[in-house]
């Protein structure tokens, strides 16, 4: 994309939204497998960040290897296009549920745990736009992957 015109809100929400699917997949699988071995929080926290890129990574690659790339060259595709995505959207979320107060600690079956990390991650997609309408704007993050395919 040109530099000089950007990106439009909606590509980036657009962007946005792809990087939330993987993260949040990740995330909730990160925090409940956490809560229900009883992982200590900092361990829960890395298991959630661990799977959030594996599964962003995962969606994007998938898509690029429809395209006809091959594994290694898809890899790479999707670590350009989500890295900075899912490290701002992996800072912001978990930074939010570490903030609300009992969340870490609340149980499965508990309103406060689900609620925070619904909180968390809207959040984190609200930050996260911006950052992608900018990189997108100067042909960087997700805008590699449209030379790959289209959503």
């Amino acid at each position: 994309m040109n530099e000089q015109r950007g990106a439009s809100w909606a590509t980036a929400i657009q962007a946005t939204l792809h990087c939330l699917t993987g993260c949040a997949i990740g995330e909730v699988l990160g925090m409940v497998l956490g809560t229900a071995f009883g992982l200590h929080n900092a361990a829960t926290v890395v298991l959630s960040i661990v799977l959030a890129f594996v599964f962003g990574y995962g969606l994007t690659m998938r898509g690029v290897l429809k395209s006809g790339l091959n594994l290694p060259a898809a890899f790479k595709v999707a670590l350009a296009a989500d890295t900075v995505s899912i490290a701002v959207m992996e800072l912001i979320d978990n930074t939010v549920v570490v903030a609300i107060p009992g969340a870490m600690d609340a149980g499965l079956a508990s309103f406060l745990f689900w609620l925070a990390l619904a909180l968390s991650l809207a959040i984190a997609f609200v930050v996260t736009v911006p950052v992608n309408k900018w990189m997108i704007g100067r042909g960087l993050g997700h805008a590699k992957v449209h030379a790959h395919h289209q959503h």
